[in-house]
């Protein structure tokens, strides 16, 4: 099956620039049909990838910039496949509700959103350093205008922190990118991955190199203590674009680790390991704690995405031999996404029904009158939580697993973040949906139009829940050469 990767990244772009020309009130269609054609692409490469190849698949790799080695080279292999499939599918829910749901200056609004799709999707299926930050730098751009422009009261504060912090880690990355090609390139100049781990740099080089790549991803995550911007971000950017945010950006900087960072910088991730592993363990546990702490339901769902993504850090530097630490990492990555974006959506429903507000105290006793929403709710709370039989109880069994094998006392730590994920996540259900009803609260269930967009994300998550293999069989050969290349060192 022929499958062009450049139609799969592009097309957002193309349709949010005709949207930008279109009359206003067609503006959301151009958005969701830009959303939908990637969608199917994914769905299409999910179908045809074969599991049993090595290296890459659907690869396109022409010249670009010969001067200074820079490659349009893209491609899926076993650890994008599925990051890929979530930011389509989560970008596709998100442009649909916006549809349903106009903005203000919609044309505009759609404009940005297709940029962002575009710019995720890239960074995720570029195979050269130089095209990996390119759009890793230009997802920047589009959501400091959609939290600037569309975001809460205090939107210009929390787009100015959120562009000061990350461009901090993008220039230092930027560099450490021009460096790793300059000093890993004895004849020729190039940024090609596959270039690059082949000409791997001295133990001091790698050591500094790997920590300005480090700060960058961990900035964008946010992990713990690097969240600083998170907090005010959070509270302002609006709800379809925060469930993208938080579902597919995050894992950019996840995946970064695992494409760039161990195989580029393979005795640095040693070297450096137990630092990034006391991060993970701190962002678990201070996540967790500032999620049951706090009553605003965007910052329950921030710092409950802390400490999942001091799960899946954990995970990737495991190190164990086998890789079921980073396999599960990935899927963990994947299963953050898939279960928070509907709880960011339901959280505006359940803003709706008090008044406007997002503070729990002001919710409760919809239950009854709402059982639709209560049971889609209760559904991705417990994969949330990770319940056994979830999608996420794999996940964080494959991360404990491997943090068992090479770190003991670590992995025992660790696995306090499952307990505190079950308390925060039912207090918020719990405080949301049951008690007593707020008096501002009107009690009515979810229209047909919610329905088409928080179903499927959740038959997405019980379908995942019945069989992760799927996943799990993709990313497998890739996480191995992966673990491979650093545990060999």
């Amino acid at each position: 099956m022929t499958i062009h990767l450049s139609i799969l990244v592009f097309w957002p772009l193309l349709l949010a620039v005709l949207g930008a020309l279109a009359p206003r009130g067609v503006a959301p269609l151009f958005a969701v049909v830009g959303a939908f054609v990637p969608l199917g692409y994914a769905v299409l490469m999910l179908a045809d990838f074969d599991t049993g190849a090595s290296g890459l698949q659907y690869l396109t790799d022409d010249a670009w910039i010969d001067e200074l080695g820079i490659r349009y080279t893209l491609g899926i292999d076993g650890l994008n496949l599925w990051l890929v499939a979530l930011t389509t599918l989560l970008f596709a829910a998100s442009a649909l509700w916006v549809a349903l749901r106009p903005p203000a200056r919609a044309k505009l609004f759609a404009a940005h959103f297709g940029i962002a799709e575009t710019a995720v999707l890239g960074a995720f299926v570029a195979q050269d350093l130089a095209l990996f930050v390119l759009f890793f730098d230009l997802m920047l751009v589009p959501f400091y205008f959609l939290l600037g422009q569309w975001g809460g009261p205090d939107r210009v504060a929390a787009a100015v922190k959120m562009v000061v912090y990350t461009l901090v880690g993008s220039l230092l990355m930027l560099a450490a990118a021009v460096a790793t090609a300059v000093l890993s390139s004895p004849g020729e100049l190039t940024f090609a991955l596959s270039d690059l781990r082949e000409n791997l740099l001295g133990e001091n080089t790698q050591k500094l190199l790997f920590t300005a790549f480090a700060l960058a991803f961990l900035i964008k995550m946010p992990s713990f203590p690097f969240h600083g911007w998170m907090p005010d971000a959070y509270r302002n950017m609006p709800l379809p674009v925060l469930a993208v945010f938080s579902g597919v950006v995050s894992k950019v900087a996840a995946y970064g680790f695992l494409r760039i960072a161990l195989p580029l910088f393979p005795e640095a991730v040693n070297d450096w390991q137990l630092i990034l592993l006391i991060l993970s363990l701190l962002s678990i546990v201070y996540g967790s704690v500032q999620a049951f702490t706090q009553t605003n339901l965007r910052l329950i769902l921030g710092y409950s995405s802390i400490a999942q993504l001091g799960f899946i850090t954990l995970g990737i530097f495991a190190l164990d031999p086998e890789g079921r630490g980073a396999q599960g990492a990935l899927l963990q990555a994947v299963n953050h996404g898939l279960v928070v974006a509907p709880l960011f959506l339901i959280g505006a429903l359940l803003a709706a029904r008090s008044a406007g507000s997002e503070d729990i105290r002001d919710m409760g006793g919809i239950a009854t009158r709402a059982p639709v929403l209560a049971t889609l709710f209760m559904i991705v709370t417990l994969a949330t939580l990770a319940m056994p039989g979830s999608a996420n109880f794999v996940g964080e069994f494959f991360i404990l697993l491997g943090v068992f094998q090479s770190k003991l006392a670590v992995a025992i730590i660790a696995s306090t973040g499952v307990v505190l994920a079950s308390v925060y996540a039912l207090r918020f259900y719990i405080r949301a949906m049951h008690n007593r009803q707020g008096p501002a609260v009107t009690s009515f269930d979810m229209s047909l139009r919610d329905g088409l967009v928080l179903v499927p994300l959740v038959l997405a998550v019980l379908a995942f829940a019945l069989y992760p293999q799927l996943a799990l069989e993709a990313g497998e050969g890739a996480v191995q050469a992966v673990s491979e290349a650093v545990t060999a060192r």
